[in-house]
């Protein structure tokens, strides 16, 4: 019996947990930035944030 795909959530939850961990470290780091550089990189790393926030609530359990 294959239990594989009983832990693959587990897995991708975790996954995404870093993620969403590098995300918030980077968003942190937006203050040292140029101002130029901040308005060009916050959109993008509030759509990957939101993204990855949806994936995590549609896992199972």
């Amino acid at each position: 019996m294959d239990n594989s795909n009983e832990f693959a959530p587990v897995y991708l939850r975790h996954d995404l947990m870093i993620e969403i961990g590098r995300l918030e470290m980077a968003m942190d780091h937006l203050v040292e930035r140029e101002p130029s550089q901040q308005q060009q990189l916050r959109p993008r790393l509030e759509s990957r944030m939101t993204h990855l926030l949806t994936e995590l609530d549609h896992l199972p359990g």
